[in-house]
């Protein structure tokens, strides 16, 4: 019988989120692993998370079926919107609508459920893509509302949404996941990554991604569907 804290993390295969449950779980947390199968474009990022919860101990991992690509209105979700490979102004065509509202509602059912006190999601409002609800501002509010909405919380078990990357560069987030061992050849970043993994090496994340281990001075596990994608991608960077 453990008396160990018990949190839900959101593991959604990427660098970020791979880090947060690294972090849970050095922090000794028992951490039950949360991913969705929201009708997003690419899989492969569902089989990272798989192995990234394996990988870093969590408890149970649970993936949820969910079908956002009914309402589409994002290029993840809906294949007649390309991803785009270069640079956009405001809130980006990536951007999936009310996805982490969503996540976090059936976080905190499944946080009831057991008990747990504390929800981990790898939001980030430094090197992040624009998306509204990765803002503190939106955290804060999500976390006030479970408290209201809640048996747990209206019963003074204060439940607690944990941001630890919220306010680090991609960097600083490498080099937090190097500190507490993260394989970061086991996730997908990619916004259209092939089914095995390999990344395109032309849309926004995998360009904050790259520059993320270029500044960590961290070398680069990530895999690339052909050298030209590397290429294309070191020349962006390089301008």
């Amino acid at each position: 019988m453990t008396d160990k804290k018990k949190a839900v993390v959101l593991v959604s295969g990427g660098l970020d989120s791979a880090t947060v449950l690294a972090t849970a779980n050095d922090q000794g947390y028992d951490c039950y692993a949360l991913s969705f199968d929201y009708g997003q474009r690419q899989i492969s990022e569902l089989n990272a998370a798989r192995a990234v919860a394996e990988a870093h101990g969590a408890i149970d991992h649970k993936v949820v079926r969910l079908s956002l690509n009914d309402f589409g209105g994002s290029a993840l979700t809906d294949d007649s919107i390309d991803v785009p490979e270069e640079g956009t102004e405001g809130i980006p065509v990536t951007y999936v609508p009310a996805r982490n509202t969503v996540f976090l509602s059936l976080a905190l059912g499944w946080a009831e459920v057991l008990g747990a006190n504390e929800i981990f999601i790898g939001v980030n409002a430094v090197d992040y893509s624009g998306y509204p609800d990765c803002r503190p501002e939106f955290i804060d509010a999500y976390e006030k509302m479970a408290n209201l909405a809640t048996k747990a919380g209206v019963e003074g078990q204060k439940l607690s949404i944990k941001t630890p990357l919220m306010s680090l560069t991609k960097a600083e987030i490498i080099n937090l996941g190097t500190a507490v061992g993260v394989d970061y050849s086991l996730t997908v970043s990619c916004y259209q990554a092939d089914d095995d993994g390999r990344a395109c090496g032309k849309c926004d994340s995998c360009r904050l991604r790259a520059k993320g281990f270029e500044d960590a001075g961290v070398a680069d596990p990530t895999r690339y569907q052909s050298q030209i994608s590397k290429e294309y991608l070191s020349r962006k960077e390089a301008d």
